[in-house]
């Protein structure tokens, strides 16, 4: 009898163990509470951890856009930025291991934010609605990160000696691409030929001019910044000279 009972105790364990473990499994699938609370919790510890990186990266930014406009990239320093931030110096390089990955983080935002207001290029063909939606963007754009269009511009005047290859490749594949939308807007007769690039040129410059002027106005404006409603004006004095200059609207419009 007992040569019969320990065979059946081995197989008794077996079979307890693999139920066990069939049972881990049959819970996972299910979403037993435990199994659920324990995901939930994980869940919210990456998500907490994603939120505070986002938060420090968005502080590092800000400050970072600030000090490069006040002091150029040669006059910056990775210490004043950590201070404007609020956070301690090593806890930006873990972020950004140098001040020109940030440099290139701040100068490539502003340049997105600028592609994405000339979305208006892709999906509108008409160019009255698309230049006055790219010229409107581009001057809310002046006014929401005017520190990010100094940086752009404070590089631009140095010779761009960080960002030369970007000129070289992002923004000529970019500028060509628009011109060729332009470029068919005139062969169908939608406005006066004229050289794409220069009304480009344009635009960025008389938009730009609020962020990277913007003391210049405030000063002008009796040292006031501009209210709703001149920014309203502007934007629609802006736009009106630009279409009437290239034959999309006529003088009474």
């Amino acid at each position: 009898m007992l040569l019969l009972t320990r065979p059946l105790k081995k197989l008794d364990h077996l079979v307890s163990f693999y139920y066990n473990k069939i049972d881990c499994l049959v819970n996972m699938i299910l979403g037993q509470p435990e199994t659920m609370m324990a995901a939930k919790q994980a869940t919210a510890k990456v998500a907490s951890k994603r939120s505070i990186r986002e938060e420090n990266e968005a502080a590092i930014l800000k400050a970072a856009e600030e000090v490069f406009a006040e002091y150029g990239f040669g006059g910056a320093s990775t210490a004043r930025i950590a201070e404007r931030a609020g956070i301690p110096k090593a806890n930006l390089h873990y972020y950004f291991p140098t001040k020109e990955d940030l440099y290139r983080e701040v100068l490539d935002k502003i340049f997105t934010v600028w592609l994405e207001a000339a979305e208006s290029f892709d999906d509108c063909e008409d160019p009255i609605e698309a230049l006055t939606r790219y010229i409107h963007k581009k001057m809310d754009l002046s006014r929401t990160h005017p520190m990010g269009s100094k940086v752009w511009a404070n590089e631009i005047i140095q010779r761009a000696p960080v960002i030369q290859d970007y000129l070289e490749k992002e923004l000529r594949q970019w500028t060509a691409s628009r011109a060729a939308i332009i470029r068919r807007w005139i062969e169908a007769g939608r406005i006066d030929p004229i050289d794409p690039d220069y009304l480009l040129y344009m635009i960025w410059a008389t938009t730009q001019h609020y962020a990277d002027f913007g003391h210049q106005i405030k000063t002008l404006n009796a040292g006031e910044e501009l209210s709703e409603d001149q920014w309203i004006t502007a934007k629609d004095t802006v736009t009106r000279i630009i279409l009437r200059g290239i034959g999309a609207i006529d003088g009474d419009d």
